[in-house]
């Protein structure tokens, strides 16, 4: 078998796989392999929207996404520490050497930590699933919010509204008590206030740099007994990026993540489940040019 599956036209990375390495768990967009007592993270160029793989991939987007995580990992390790403990192929362990060029750029050597069973959701707008749940409900997973608000507009202050987690089908929203029940009101409390907390100092930073993160997702695991940061974090298949220039609450915000695709495909005859619809070679261009400013823009000195 060969080391990974290519379309070597534009250089997109669909999958891998490492003979000798043992593969623990194949994502919507990543492929982690098991060390040992450490995990090898590939980000593949693979998009998921509607929790369905597409078929095509976008160039670029998983050395975008190990780019960015990399450097929020640095920029909000004093807020709580993470899984990384390198990303440099060559400290890499010796297995892996002959598979450097594929993974150069667009993989992490990571703590092996036993993830939490929900995803931390901190919403700042009101945009999404959030949006068309307070249509109807005037609320958002329990939270109740002020009446007449408007599609993207600004929140009074940033929510938590976590999810459940699935690597396959659709992560659901649930409320404060339900996500206690999974993993206890105290460790609910610490990854509550630490969510907050990253997407303050985030959310502050990027809105210097002219982007809005209008929502975004973190996931934490157990390490030592400490809790601490994994998987990615704040990139644009995780966030929504909303350029700060221009914006204006009422409608959907033009963005610098995959929201461009999905918007996409609810324009097509397309009823969410797989296969997926092929995507338009333009539209793909155009998000990979998305993924690739957003990097720019925040990690650029």
């Amino acid at each position: 078998m060969p080391p990974a599956t290519r379309k070597n036209k534009t250089d997109i990375l669909l999958q891998t796989d490492f003979p000798g390495i043992k593969l623990l768990r194949r994502g919507k967009v990543r492929d982690v392999y098991d060390l040992g007592d450490r995990l090898l993270i590939v980000a593949t160029d693979r998009i998921s929207c509607f929790d369905v793989v597409l078929v095509c991939g976008i160039p670029e987007k998983g050395r975008v996404l190990t780019g960015i995580s990399l450097f929020w990992f640095k920029y909000l390790g004093d807020v709580v520490d993470n899984h990384l403990l390198t990303a440099d192929v060559e400290e890499y362990p010796a297995q892996l050497a002959k598979y450097k060029d594929i993974l150069n750029g667009r993989s992490m050597v990571v703590k092996k930590a036993d993830p939490l069973p929900i995803e931390c959701i901190v919403r700042g707008y009101l945009s999404g699933s959030g949006w068309k749940e307070y249509q109807k409900s005037s609320s958002v997973c329990g939270i109740a919010l002020p009446a007449g608000m408007k599609e993207s507009e600004k929140l009074s202050q940033p929510i938590f509204t976590p999810s459940t987690k699935a690597d396959v089908g659709h992560d659901i929203n649930i409320n404060e008590a339900q996500a206690k029940r999974l993993i206890g009101q105290d460790v609910f409390e610490e990854i509550k206030n630490i969510s907050l907390a990253l997407y303050a100092k985030a959310a502050s930073y990027a809105l210097g740099r002219g982007i809005i993160i209008a929502d975004t997702k973190f996931e934490f695991g157990r390490y030592n007994g400490k809790i601490i940061l994994i998987d990615e974090v704040l990139t644009p298949d995780s966030s929504r990026f909303w350029p700060k220039e221009g914006f204006k609450p009422g409608k959907a915000s033009p963005s610098f993540d995959k929201q461009f695709v999905r918007d996409y495909l609810e324009s097509l005859d397309w009823d969410k489940t797989p296969p997926a619809p092929e995507v338009d070679p333009g539209i793909i261009e155009k998000t990979s040019q998305k993924y690739l400013h957003a990097l720019k823009v925040l990690t650029t000195k």
